[in-house]
């Protein structure tokens, strides 16, 4: 604060006090960085971790992406779907597609066999081209 020594002149205090904006600033500052990854969309999967280069992707075709969080946890792009009525929501997704390519995201907690049980049921449904989701895997070599 600012204060005048001349007490009978009543001007206008010119200085502008920075600490309080500072303050909120800083408090909006770590509102935004607690919420932001809260913000997150899509099904949390944790995915396994292999060797390999990324896929180079034609980038005008949307996707058709399985994501499987746990057993019973099926989801196609984000909207839940039952194991036994994958194929048909598989049939009618790509029934107007050139390209009949799906991607499967599947935890690392999930059991095998829910794992080949849906892959079975693309191949049921006329899906060839399968391509697995993972996380790129550091090397050894590097972490030492």
């Amino acid at each position: 604060m600012a204060f005048s020594t001349n007490s009978g002149n009543k001007t206008a205090m010119s200085e502008i006090n920075v600490t309080p904006l500072v303050d909120v600033m800083l408090v909006l500052l770590i509102i935004f960085m607690v919420t932001a990854p809260m913000m997150q969309e899509g099904v949390s999967v944790d995915l396994p971790q292999a060797k390999g280069a990324p896929l180079v992707k034609e980038q005008h075709v949307e996707d058709i992406v399985i994501s499987v969080s746990g057993p019973g946890n099926i989801f196609v792009n984000d909207v839940q779907v039952q194991e036994d009525k994958l194929a048909e929501r598989i049939i009618e997704a790509t029934k107007d597609r050139t390209s009949r390519d799906v991607y499967l995201r599947a935890d690392k907690s999930v059991p095998y066999g829910v794992v080949v049980r849906i892959m079975g049921s693309l191949k049921s449904a006329g899906i060839t081209n399968l391509g697995i989701i993972t996380t790129a895997q550091e090397d050894s070599a590097k972490a030492k």
